[in-house]
């Protein structure tokens, strides 16, 4: 698996799973990461491509802004804030986010 999305928490792992047509190595930080943790995650897939999904609240971008700092090649997506945390934005929305960042994204997903 050569893509990577990190986010917050195993509900929003578990939606991304629902959407995904392809095999994506997607990591939960569980909101936070102490540094040598996040140090590690950096070195252990700088090869690969990442892409950032976080939550559209302060602990999200506190986290989107660790992120960036130590995975500066990474890709940034968002949800929107009116939906505020990844798991709660409807599928569809998601499907679209991802299908723009080159996923591969079940069709059911992506409504009529």
């Amino acid at each position: 698996m050569d893509k990577v999305i990190i986010v917050e928490g195993k509900s929003d792992k578990e939606k991304l799973i629902s959407i995904l047509k392809e095999p994506v190595d997607i990591i939960c930080t569980n909101g936070t990461l102490g540094f040598s943790k996040l140090e590690e995650l950096a070195i252990e897939i700088e090869d690969r491509d990442v892409y950032i999904l976080v939550d559209a609240d302060e602990a999200g971008a506190k986290l989107r802004k660790m992120l960036q700092r130590e995975l500066p090649n990474a890709e940034h997506l968002y949800t929107h804030k009116m939906y505020r945390e990844v798991a709660k934005t409807p599928l569809m929305y998601l499907a679209n986010i991802l299908l723009g960042a080159r996923f591969l994204v079940k069709k059911e997903c992506l409504g009529s």
